[in-house]
């Protein structure tokens, strides 16, 4: 980096930075450093967090400092044994100043000394991944390195991955993140992720890399199944929760909590093309409206001590060079004090992908200057930040503030006092019989009725004399990205078995389609398979179909098929939404018979199924249910659980819709030549095997003043036949505004159980917060005026009440 650039970095001399700040943080750990019985002040777990982190900070070197903010993973080899095991004299030989987190305990990279380092994730090396005890006495003998081997004895951070459960071997798998969004329904998703900390807590991690709170604009992006969709308030409602479960509200952590990450800060879910890492076109109007809600909300409301760029550029400048994004925004006008952890590779991505420079010691100076504490997943930057310090490149001042946030979260998690797991337990906490009762729970609850034409579900065992099952994936069970492999996954064909064995019913299966030959998730190459060996199959299943009284189809996508595209050898984005393959072919042959045929979805991105709208008599979309897929499958499609999901996203009849977001501006779809403008089915859609009405809303107070909150009633009553679920969603419009409105926003969102004949009422409060906006001089503000005040069970059949702001 010239000196003309380091001089547009920072707008001051360095040197003069850091000789003012370094006084004044050496005189407050001096002071703080007084404990008695000699006793180093902050090994001290009486005194406060600020002074113990002060007095720890006032005793490192440099490069103890630097240390903190680097994190291992492919370079794992350098703290290994031969046999994979941790090894403190390996440790101590190549980090003599210690190490700040270990990325992904429960994997075994590193086995082999990595060549190179280009990819985000990827298989573990040909290795099964560590089992709960295996990991349990990873992190521990990693923990005893740190805390007796190096000279100020700092426990590690340890993450992993918990996109929809922990990332582990044997760990309890749940629905992926927009099948949990699909359940509107936030108490769950807490006690989801409740579990996915208690299990990661015993086998000794205790930072999660999730939730992701990305608003998610494109379905051809592969990421789209990690999201909760394409509205704020459901993302920002559904990572809360998330929060919740895995970190609690408070800190201290407990002992069965792990901290949290918000990822990826931001415009992640809409990328130029589509495609992952694309840029993102997006105004700061739409950024602060529709991207920075989820974001904002978490660190406002919670104790977030965790935060993570987006790969992609805003404006031309990339997350991780963003000062406005990661220190304007974030620190300063929403006031967080937590850490900012990068994405893998994405500091060194500066270079490859963003083209900002060619240097990887410029990445550290921008990274480090925009707001990033910590590289990931290993140090290759920052651990250039002691030499960068002392040429004047990268502020002292800097490095001691990113220390301090990855210094007190280690305070906060309790690792000083005891920094160990319990290696008897760890396997017992594993897959616990309530945990896998909550995945199947949770797979109910996720799925979302289409269509059911003429009461075709739920089916009745006892009237069935022969059914057909159809479809590779009803036994080869796709769970979605970011997974590893449970205790037992439960296939739909299993459960169906059991079901029929219970009834008394022949159940015929039949492959059908074959989407791709593996479904790797890491794999680089797809292997899409031969029409010719799909067309043998399809003759095969027609067959077995024609002997059936009923067929189940079970069609969508695998984990390679929609996936996220870390690397160009590892594509994961579509220019198409339609089903892959030739499964719409079998859909055809199939519905050609004329027998009552039901379609199950499984995949990760909502899907162009119009033929199967057309000609389908019941179509359930499922996302990916996790392990207890099949229980959860039976349970429904037999009636013994009443599917009352919702859409978190808007699912377009072609990919010329696009974007197809409910959320729209006023002046968007005029309408197509010969085309439709509507989606297929809209944002918040749902069905259910019982009928409900919903009142119209009912205002406590008719005017209120800028500042003024106000009640809202709304009356829900079954009036079928059958116990169901169902989700009064509330939506504002401003019919008038300064700048333009979009024409609904979802507010506020409520799932109900009810009987039979039964009513409950539901009550909602407007705040100011719902109806901000951010004026012409970008200033958030409430507008005097009318608002439309809509409540319904989806985002099209809404019921009305107007509201004026005086």
């Amino acid at each position: 980096m010239t000196a003309t650039l380091t001089r547009r970095l920072f707008g001051a001399s360095l040197a003069a930075l850091s000789a003012a700040a370094m006084p004044a943080l050496a005189r407050a750990a001096d002071k703080a450093a007084k404990s008695a019985g000699g006793k180093p002040l902050y090994k001290d777990p009486a005194q406060p967090i600020d002074a113990r982190v002060q007095d720890l900070l006032s005793r490192m070197t440099l490069e103890e400092k630097a240390a903190q903010l680097q994190g291992i993973w492919l370079t794992k080899a350098k703290i290994h044994g031969p046999n994979g095991e941790f090894s403190a004299e390996e440790a101590s030989r190549n980090f003599p100043n210690g190490l700040g987190q270990i990325s992904r305990p429960t994997d075994r990279k590193g086995m082999k000394p990595a060549t190179v380092v280009d990819a985000a994730a990827g298989a573990d090396d040909g290795a099964v991944g560590r089992d709960a005890l295996e990991t349990a006495r990873y992190t521990n003998a990693a923990q005893k390195w740190a805390v007796e081997k190096t000279r100020l004895g700092i426990p590690l951070l340890m993450h992993d991955e918990a996109l929809h459960g922990y990332v582990a071997r044997d760990a309890t798998s749940f629905p992926q993140a927009i099948g949990l969004a699909s359940t509107f329904d936030p108490e769950l998703a807490e006690k989801v992720f409740a579990v996915a900390a208690r299990e990661m807590r015993a086998r000794g991690s205790n930072m999660a890399l999730a939730p992701v709170v990305d608003v998610a604009r494109d379905p051809r992006w592969g990421r789209i199944e990690e999201t909760y969709g394409e509205d704020p308030h459901l993302c920002a409602e559904m990572g809360l929760a998330a929060i919740r479960g895995f970190q609690g509200t408070t800190l201290p952590l407990a002992k069965d909590k792990v901290f949290a990450t918000l990822k990826h800060m931001t415009g992640h879910g809409q990328p130029e093309n589509g495609t992952n890492v694309g840029p993102a076109q997006i105004a700061e109007r739409t950024l602060r409206e529709n991207f920075f809600p989820p974001f904002e909300r978490a660190v406002k409301e919670l104790p977030v001590r965790a935060v993570m760029p987006s790969y992609n550029e805003i404006d031309g400048v990339p997350s991780h060079a963003n000062r406005w994004l990661l220190t304007k925004v974030l620190r300063e006008e929403w006031g967080y004090k937590g850490s900012v952890q990068s994405d893998y590779f994405a500091i060194k991505e500066l270079i490859a992908r963003h083209k900002l420079t060619d240097k990887l010691a410029d990445t550290a100076v921008m990274a480090l200057h925009a707001g990033v504490d910590v590289e990931l997943p290993d140090g290759e930057a920052y651990a250039l930040i002691p030499q960068l310090v002392k040429e004047g490149r990268i502020p002292q001042f800097e490095v001691d503030a990113a220390v301090a946030r990855v210094l007190e979260m280690k305070f906060q998690a309790g690792l000083f006092e005891n920094p160990y797991c319990d290696e008897k337990t760890a396997d017992a906490k594993t897959a616990t019989p309530d945990a896998v009762a909550l995945a199947r729970e949770a797979a109910r609850k996720a799925a979302v009725l289409l269509k059911n034409q003429k009461g075709a579900l739920p089916l009745d065992g006892k009237t069935i004399k022969r059914l057909a099952l159809l479809g590779t994936h009803a036994k080869n069970t796709p769970i979605g990205g970011y997974s590893d492999t449970p205790r037992h996954v439960v296939s739909i064909l299993e459960g169906l078995t059991a079901e029929a064995k219970a009834q008394g019913f022949q159940l015929d299966y039949a492959e059908a389609v074959r989407i791709t030959e593996q479904r790797v998730w890491a794999q680089d190459k797809v292997n899409f398979t031969d029409p010719a060996v799909n067309a043998k199959l399809i003759a095969e299943a027609v067959e077995v179909a024609r002997k059936a009284d009923v067929v189940v189809m079970v069609l969508g996508d695998n984990e390679q098929t929609s996936r996220e595209a870390w690397a160009d050898n590892h594509l994961g984005d579509r220019e198409s939404l339609d089903l892959v393959g030739q499964q719409n072919d079998l859909a055809k042959a199939i519905f050609d018979l004329g027998k009552p045929t039901i379609v199950f979805l499984l995949n990760g991105r909502p899907l162009s199924i119009n033929l199967l709208a057309e000609r389908a008599d019941a179509i359930i979309e499922g996302w990916y249910l996790g392990q207890e897929t099949g229980h959860a499958a039976a349970d429904i499609l037999f009636g013994r659980a009443n599917p009352g999901g919702k859409l978190p996203v808007s699912i377009a009849r072609d990919v010329g819709q696009l974007p197809i977001f409910y959320n729209r501006k006023p002046t968007a779809r005029r309408g197509y030549l010969g085309g439709d403008t509507r989606p297929l089915y809209p944002f918040g859609f749902g069905l259910s095997y019982t009928t409900f009405d919903i009142s119209a809303p009912r205002l406590a107070k008719t005017t209120i003043g800028q500042g003024e909150s106000v009640k809202v009633e709304v009356d829900v009553t079954n009036t079928g036949k059958l116990a169901g679920d169902e989700v009064v969603q509330l939506y504002v419009h401003d019919e008038a505004a300064s700048v333009t409105r979009p024409v609904l926003e979802l507010k506020h969102f409520k799932r109900v159980t009810l009987a039979p004949g039964a009513r409950t009422t539901v009550t909602f409060e407007i705040k100011p917060s719902d109806l901000w906006m951010w004026n012409l001089d970008m200033k958030r503000v409430v507008e005097p005026g009318d608002f439309s005040i809509l409540v319904g069970p989806n985002s099209v059949d809404l019921k009305k009440a107007t509201l004026t702001v005086a």
